[in-house]
């Protein structure tokens, strides 16, 4: 027992130094640096070491600017690059192939591996890093002409691997879209699309894929539908109620008359005395069908009844439809 708790105690920091990473980590700068840090005086540590937004050395990678882009950098692993679409290295993308109206706006902080950026190799030489759609720490790609859903690696959807068109692409940790007054998600607002075709007639609508996984997709309900279809299923099923409430009672009916039964003996034309087994068994009967049957009846009407009040009216405690979201 005990050792169990031990590896499950040991399991479980493993598991927080995965997820987790050091506030401070001056490592993958240069030794010239490096040696710097160690011998500068505490006062001049102090000044660098980031604290109250003050400057702060760092490892960071030297990114490959491409001829056609301009680069607005921060000291600390954040930029903007204005440029024609490239998601990789420069063989990449639409300037890759020296395509036109392939304008592109990259926003991005941590590039490199993002669990440890480095300056320079093992052999102290610079680290030098194209755009990583994978590992660079956060980034907004706006693009006027790209392969958005490959470059990205999202699945098809039922949309399909989109090609040859503008995009925009956010990619993070944690991405929060936060709207005061909500927030719409709106397709097909426009006749044509970015490059000036006429769009398909069919709508391009929106896939929500967890995990990136496209396998089970499927059609979102539409709760106002739903709930329609719901309530003329309920009314079916109390139809079929009120039809075993009358067969009961047709067969109430029919096991009086048979308890009560009697035939003209051939002693005599004198009648004989119903059966005493079908008395007995007919009593018993006629009360169980009309204390459990009738009753259960009864109850089944009730329970439709506050499944209906419960689920499929707005004001029950759980309906079915959400009160603040809508989709068509």
């Amino acid at each position: 027992m005990g050792r169990d708790l031990f590896l499950q105690k040991e399991t479980k920091e493993e598991e927080i130094k995965m997820k987790s990473k050091k506030a401070i980590d001056r490592s993958g700068q240069d030794r010239k640096r490096e040696r710097i840090q160690e011998n500068q005086s505490p006062r001049r540590d102090a000044l660098l070491n980031g604290a109250f937004c003050g400057k702060l050395d760092e490892a960071v990678p030297t990114y490959l600017q491409a001829p056609c882009e301009k680069v607005i950098g921060g000291e600390n692993n954040s930029s903007i690059v204005f440029g024609r679409d490239r998601p990789a290295s420069r063989l990449s993308g639409y300037a890759g192939m020296g395509d036109t109206q392939a304008g592109m706006i990259d926003l991005v902080v941590g590039r490199g591996l993002n669990d440890s950026p480095k300056s320079i190799d093992d052999n102290n030489k610079p680290v030098y890093v194209n755009p990583d759609f994978d590992n660079d720490s956060a980034r907004i790609y706006i693009s006027q002409k790209t392969d958005i859903d490959e470059n990205f690696g999202i699945a098809d959807g039922s949309l399909g691997n989109q090609k040859t068109r503008s995009g925009v692409g956010i990619k993070a940790d944690a991405v929060r879209v936060i709207g005061r007054d909500g927030i719409q998600l709106v397709t097909r607002t426009d006749l044509k699309n970015s490059m000036g075709m006429v769009q398909d007639k069919d709508i391009g609508g929106i896939d929500l894929i967890a995990g990136n996984d496209d396998s089970d997709l499927q059609p979102i309900v539409k709760g106002g539908d739903l709930i329609g279809a719901l309530n003329q299923m309920v009314k079916h099923i109390n139809n079929l109620n009120g039809i075993v409430d009358g067969l009961l009672m047709a067969q109430m009916e029919y096991n009086e008359a048979l308890q009560s039964h009697w035939h003209w003996s051939p002693f005599f034309g004198i009648p004989t005395a119903p059966s005493e087994i079908v008395v007995s068994v007919g009593t018993t009967t006629a009360l169980k069908q009309l204390e459990r049957t009738k009753k259960d009846l009864w109850r089944h009407k009730k329970n439709l009844r506050g499944f209906v009040r419960n689920h499929l009216e707005k004001s029950g405690k759980n309906y079915i439809c959400s009160r603040y979201n809508n989709v068509n």
